[in-house]
């Protein structure tokens, strides 16, 4: 196995300049010697040891990822796009792990990633206590928080990226307006996190500007055995099933879901009623994963910029002593229109 001092040795420079070159500092260096420093790299194999550059540096090419649960298919697309920038652009690995919104299971991953010298992390909780994370990052941890805000007047150390959930949840809601509803409803569960908070804002605004006619209400699907993410299609089932068994006159005849997930699980438990998505009921996601394309009928829904988000939480996290914002909001990429909504029955 090759050394440092071996390619020092073939492109005859010495092991100072090998060690500037792996890590990027080449703003002094001759373009000529840059070329034999590379040629010498790829004629011997060589690959630098990673415990060497963890002993030297205090930390790993590793990115550590905090999801809620990856049961949620959201996650998992978030998370394979964090990967492939991570990856593609910084030479960055990553590390996953599933910590159910639970502050405690946060705080312990953060102190394993500090033992094993990873220091950039991005967490996805949208807790309204940030007070674990906060702590992470006084201890040196650059943390990057997705699916809420910064809280206002308050310096966290703590970078902040997230989808305009308020432009989100209103944009859907317009839709069902603009098709004839009156009787509107934004489906959630249990369990208030900043951005379902922001989503009902949303709804709600969206609801009061169409004007008195429109009746708006927000149904909890309350909670289950297992972790709201994990099933959050279920409690949409169930929802569904609970709203069909109101007289039709009483009925909501659009439904904003919290995610794309429970809006699958509300169709489902629509058609099981009896009821039909759009000709009884109208149906609006929040999201935009491919799931919803293969629906019947298909969703419409609202697609997140999840690419942009993604690259923009890890140019933040592993970038942290640029000169970058620190909270970054994104406009929703637009409605998808698909078979899922149509005009309320007279």
């Amino acid at each position: 196995m090759s050394t440092i001092q071996d390619v020092a040795r073939h492109a005859e420079v010495s092991v100072s300049t090998v060690s500037n070159a792996l890590n990027g500092r080449v703003d002094r260096m001759r373009p000529e010697t840059l070329a034999r420093v590379e040629a010498a790299i790829r004629a011997l194999g060589f690959r630098p040891s990673t415990l060497a550059r963890q002993l030297k540096t205090g930390h790993t090419p590793l990115l550590g990822l905090l999801v809620p649960s990856l049961a949620n298919p959201m996650y998992s697309f978030i998370a394979r796009e964090v990967e492939a920038c991570a990856q593609e652009r910084f030479d960055y690995r990553l590390l996953i792990g599933s910590t159910y919104r639970d502050p405690a299971k946060e705080a312990a991953f953060f102190e394993d990633l500090l033992t094993h010298g990873v220091r950039r992390v991005i967490v996805i909780s949208s807790l309204a206590d940030e007070g674990h994370v906060e702590s992470a990052a006084r201890r040196g941890m650059a943390l990057v928080s997705y699916d809420r805000r910064a809280t206002p007047g308050q310096a966290s150390g703590v970078a902040h990226v997230a989808p305009d959930n308020f432009a989100a949840a209103q944009l859907a809601t317009r839709h069902l307006i603009e098709h004839g509803h009156r009787r509107l409803a934004f489906v959630t569960v249990a369990g208030m996190t900043m951005s379902r908070r922001d989503k009902i804002a949303g709804f709600q605004a969206a609801a009061a500007e169409a004007g008195g006619d429109v009746r708006a209400q927000v149904l909890d699907g309350g909670t289950l055995d297992e972790y709201g993410d994990s099933v959050i299609a279920e409690v949409g089932r169930a929802s569904a099933l609970r709203l069909a068994a109101l007289p039709a006159a009483q009925r909501p005849t659009g439904l904003v879901a919290l995610n794309d997930l429970m809006a699958l699980g509300l169709m489902a438990g629509l058609r099981e009623a009896g009821l039909q998505v759009p000709a009884d009921v109208s149906v609006v996601g929040i999201d935009g994963l491919f799931l919803a394309a293969l629906s019947n009928p298909g969703l419409t829904t609202v697609r997140l910029p999840v690419r942009e988000m993604a690259q923009a939480m890890v140019e933040r996290a592993v970038q942290a002593e640029a000169e970058m914002p620190d909270d970054r909001v994104f406009a929703p990429a637009g409605l998808v229109v698909r078979e899922s909504v149509g005009a309320p029955r007279r």
